[in-house]
């Protein structure tokens, strides 16, 4: 008699949790493919060669705008507009809007990026530019979004997005296999060796 009014119940759970567990595997299939990749190649950063490639631009202020870089009366602050686009004209660095560290005799602007960096140095005094962009490749672009580095807010609020879903993917896949355990015996010892071999492993090796 038990077992009439549970199976209603079980197949309500069933039905759900598989959904659940098909929706949040199909919107992180793919992510989670690239990260299980990139958490690869970050493990083995120092074996996988890479080979920088740095391009370097100059160009001098005209005198009006050399006489533009005022002092902003605070350490971090954005150039004047008209500087920022001559700027990008002579050397196709992106500088507007963002904050550059004054000093008495320079503005610099740092411009970090995924896979790479770059900086705008100009001199008050001369209005000497330069320019300097540091590509590390496509492998240091996609290790970089792995750890969200200079990627910017999208990117962090899709990792969490993408996070969540695989919490969702887990939790489900884990009430799936307590609801299948009876008939798959080695279900729960699986389960446990996933839990144990991590956990001893930091335990004896990692200090």
């Amino acid at each position: 008699m038990r077992d009439t009014v549970d199976r209603p119940r079980r197949a309500f759970w069933l039905k759900h949790l598989h959904r659940w567990h098909w929706i949040s595997s199909a919107v992180s299939l793919v992510v989670l493919f690239m990260f299980s990749v990139t958490g690869f190649t970050l493990n083995h950063a120092a074996q996988i060669e890479a080979s920088p490639t740095v391009v370097r631009h100059g160009a001098t202020l005209p005198a009006d705008l050399v006489r533009r870089l005022v002092d902003p009366g605070r350490k971090s602050a954005p150039v004047d507009p008209a500087v920022a686009a001559f700027v990008g004209e002579q050397t196709g660095a992106d500088i507007a809007g963002r904050d550059g560290d004054w000093s008495d005799d320079e503005v610099y602007i740092s411009l970090p990026r995924p896979g790479g960096d770059a900086w705008v140095s100009m001199d008050r005094e001369t209005g000497e530019v330069q320019y300097e962009s540091t590509d590390r490749g496509w492998l240091a672009w996609f290790n970089d979004l792995h750890k969200g580095r200079n990627t910017g807010p999208a990117w962090r609020w899709f990792i969490d997005v993408f996070a969540l879903a695989c919490v969702v993917f887990a939790a489900t896949g884990l009430l799936l296999l307590k609801m299948h355990a009876s008939q798959r015996g080695m279900t729960w010892p699986l389960v446990a060796l996933g839990f144990v071999l991590p956990l001893v492993l930091a335990l004896l090796f990692i200090h």
